[in-house]
């Protein structure tokens, strides 16, 4: 009896061994290698701070920034500030495109302010950008990649990827997905009635990604606005009581006052964020496969993405467009990853 117990007690031992095993195996599978390329203003500092506070989930293996809500120098400042902040300085930062591929450089600076963030502030980070272009870098790193294993989190105006992929159209091979907040169909635009600013931005760039083949994921307006700042859930963020907290805190309450009297909106959007929480848990976000095109030509619909749908015109579907999301669930995953920061 005595030996059979020993031998059952092993036998379980294995069993919960193999089960360990198992598991982590499954989340090592699972962890998402990550690239972030972005133009720091307020919401991708937010979105910046979720990421590098992830990464259990998330491996991100650089940041790449571009001109879009300010200039590129004061975007890759932002950038490794965010860096600095959530004490991640183990991840690089390449600065990349100045202007965008066409079109005249725009900016955001009466949303984001001439520095790129309110409420908080800004100095210059210690740790510099490295030597290489962001360009050059995603050549490089998606050339090298495995096949389909590189996820990018596109936070900005599309003309670094957009660069790389007209010099080197072969790394595609090593995209497994790239996640757009940009775009609108349902609610209008926010920079003209009918285009998002990071669209209106580099609509040229958007359409060189779209007609590359790589697996597209969209998160546009039609979401971001109805994932929005509250009372109860400022204080959810301010109750951390730690600097993240209070950085992001500062910076959501200047941020979001421009759109809350724009829109005659109870709260703010927190744009960018909404890629990352769709990354950590795709299940708060519903949407649908349709066929998405970006309109490049002057006039008053330049920069718009022109959604089917209903698929009206029964055209190859190529973009997976969100449209809903629990928005209470994605200020408790933000305030969850946040409090793991000083």
């Amino acid at each position: 009896m005595f030996r059979f117990a020993q031998v059952f007690r092993q036998l379980i031992r294995s069993v919960s061994l193999l089960s360990v095993i198992t598991i982590s195996s499954v989340q090592a599978a699972d962890k998402i290698d990550l690239i972030i390329d972005t133009d720091p203003g307020a919401d991708d500092v937010v979105a910046l701070l979720m990421a590098l506070a992830s990464p259990e989930q998330l491996n991100v293996r650089a940041i790449t920034t571009v001109a879009g809500n300010v200039r590129l120098d004061k975007t890759s400042r932002n950038a490794r500030l965010a860096r600095e902040w959530a004490g991640r300085e183990d991840v690089p930062v390449y600065a990349g495109a100045p202007k965008p591929l066409v079109r005249s450089p725009i900016y955001a600076e009466n949303i984001h302010g001439k520095e790129g963030l309110t409420g908080v502030p800004i100095h210059e980070p210690a740790k510099g950008l490295e030597s290489i272009n962001a360009v050059n870098y995603l050549i490089d790193t998606l050339r090298a990649a495995k096949p389909g294993s590189v996820t990018i989190a596109m936070l900005g105006p599309q003309t670094n990827l957009a660069l790389a992929l007209t010099q080197a159209p072969d790394i595609t091979r090593g995209i497994k997905e790239v996640v757009v907040m940009g775009g609108a169909h349902f609610n209008g635009g926010n920079i003209t009635p009918v285009a998002e600013f990071n669209i209106y931005a580099d609509p040229h760039a958007a359409d060189v990604v779209l007609k590359s083949g790589v697996k597209l994921t969209y998160v546009p307006l039609d979401v971001t606005h109805k994932i929005l700042t509250s009372e109860a859930r400022m204080k959810q963020i301010a109750a951390l009581g730690n600097t993240a907290g209070k950085l992001v805190g500062g910076i959501l309450n200047e941020y979001v006052k421009g759109d809350m009297e724009h829109y005659g909106l109870p709260g703010g959007p927190v744009h960018d964020a909404s890629v990352i929480a769709y990354l950590l848990n795709p299940e708060l976000f519903t949407g649908r496969d349709v066929n998405m095109v970006v309109d490049t030509r002057e006039g008053p619909t330049f920069g718009q993405t022109i959604v089917d749908w209903y698929n009206t015109l029964n055209q190859p579907k190529n973009v997976f467009w969100i449209e809903g999301g629990d928005a209470q669930g994605f200020f408790d995953l933000l305030t969850s990853r946040l409090g793991r920061l000083k």
